[in-house]
């Protein structure tokens, strides 16, 4: 795996630093203008919707975290003026509470739903499903972890997601930005698999930036973040789980200097996880030679 890349720019030929060629791959930016970026992404989902005539909706997955509340209320935005345009409530937005068994943050969830305000809200509990497909395994003679499991939740949840978007002709949104994308933090083919990221070039911080400046409530963006996979570690934070804070990382991404051990430990997450953000390898990539 390469450590710097060797581009041509207006000063001439350079060497990038491996933060440098991370920042530019994930298009992040050191700053935002929060409204700006509201309607980039806004436009960016009716785009799409007008260029794909056959849609006629989005579904997303709101667990009451930070990434879900913007994404949803951005999607819900983009359908509220998609049918004032069109004269005619031809889009929806259906919200997707997907808890295992009784979640422990399902009251945040809720405030979540009513400040996005969905068209449709639809809830299925995926224990019974993730349950069923652990015991089959078993039966088979595989034993998954509580971490592979984790990873089943995750699957299973998008698995639902599309089986919505399929019965309502709507196009499956995911909730990446820079922040997970540079750490892979996410489960391959599950929350990392969808149609659309409308927040893909964000940072953590900048999220925030923007439901502040969408007024969503604050507990929603200033809780501590967790994806909440594992059943033996419940509600882990994912700065734990990392090994290195979202603010360390949003430094990193904004091009500013982060200590030795932050770097590295970004950098490592960054390199083990770039198969998380290729499509399926060919023998065209260069990944195995």
């Amino acid at each position: 795996m390469k450590w710097y890349a060797i581009i041509q720019n207006d000063k001439g030929v350079g060497a990038l630093t491996l933060q440098q060629e991370i920042i530019q791959m994930l298009r992040a930016k050191p700053e935002i203008d929060a409204q700006q970026e509201i309607r980039t992404s806004i436009d960016f989902l009716k785009m799409y919707m007008k260029k794909n005539t056959f849609l006629q909706g989005m579904t997303l997955g709101i667990s009451g975290g930070q990434d879900s509340t913007l994404v949803g209320k951005l999607a819900q935005m983009a359908v509220d003026e998609l049918n004032e345009e069109a004269g005619e409530e031809i889009y929806r937005f259906y919200a997707i509470r997907l808890p295992y068994g009784v979640q422990f943050d399902e009251d945040d969830c809720q405030d979540a739903l009513r400040f996005i305000r969905p068209s449709v809200v639809y809830t299925v509990d995926i224990k019974e499903a993730v349950d069923a497909s652990e015991r089959a395994l078993k039966h088979a003679g595989i034993h998954i972890t509580d971490f592979d499991k984790g990873n089943e939740k995750a699957r299973e949840r998008m698995k639902v997601q599309f089986s919505v978007a399929a019965v309502h002709h709507a196009v499956v949104l995911g909730t990446d930005h820079a922040a997970e994308a540079i750490t892979g933090f996410y489960t391959k083919f599950g929350d990392g698999a969808a149609d659309l990221m409308p927040i893909y070039r964000l940072n953590k911080r900048q999220g925030k930036q923007i439901l502040k400046a969408l007024e969503c409530p604050p507990h929603l963006y200033e809780k501590i973040p967790t994806a909440d996979l594992e059943g033996n570690k419940p509600a882990i934070p994912d700065e734990i789980a990392l090994g290195v804070t979202y603010d360390e990382i949003d430094d990193y991404l904004e091009g500013k200097q982060v200590s030795d051990e932050a770097r590295k430990k970004i950098e490592g997450h960054y390199l083990r996880s770039t198969h998380k953000r290729h499509l399926p390898i060919t023998v065209f990539d260069d990944f195995w030679k």
